[in-house]
């Protein structure tokens, strides 16, 4: 019995715990995303059905917008239709122009940014949880020591 109250106390103080690192929301400034597009995964890839969707979404950045650091509940492809997109990684700042395609894992921290006096548009496609709603940016996650 005085294990389990161990076991307990243990699970209450690391709730709190990680409930307390939670970080806030994430930033942005005149950015704006609507989905175009939702669909449940099926086909051959039976393992995946039904347990994940595909998603596009159409993002604007107006000049000046940005998003701050955040990460993506799942990966995706993003194509850049219009405009010129800043993109910061830990390690790398590339400038991408319409027509230019990258890849995010989704768990890498980045930014994004219109430096420009002219709107970026990008259009997302992410692979997402099947019971995801709302966006896909989540703030990054808190590294733990284990």
């Amino acid at each position: 019995m005085k294990n389990s109250h161990i076991g307990c106390i243990a699970v209450i103080l690391c709730s709190a715990i990680a409930g307390a690192q939670q970080p806030a929301a994430v930033e942005k400034r005149g950015f704006n995303s609507i989905v175009k597009y939702e669909h449940f995964l099926s086909g051959h890839l039976t393992e995946l059905n039904g347990k994940y969707k595909f998603r596009v979404t159409e993002t604007t950045y107006s000049p000046g917008g940005f998003i701050g650091e955040h990460h993506h509940a799942g990966p995706g492809v993003r194509l850049v239709v219009s405009g010129t997109l800043t993109y910061v990684q830990p390690d790398t700042t590339r400038v991408f122009g319409p027509g230019e395609y990258f890849y995010e894992s989704g768990d890498v921290t980045h930014t994004a940014y219109n430096k420009t006096s002219a709107p970026v548009v990008i259009l997302n496609f992410e692979l997402l949880p099947a019971g995801w709603n709302g966006a896909s940016t989540i703030p990054p996650v808190i590294k733990t020591m284990h």
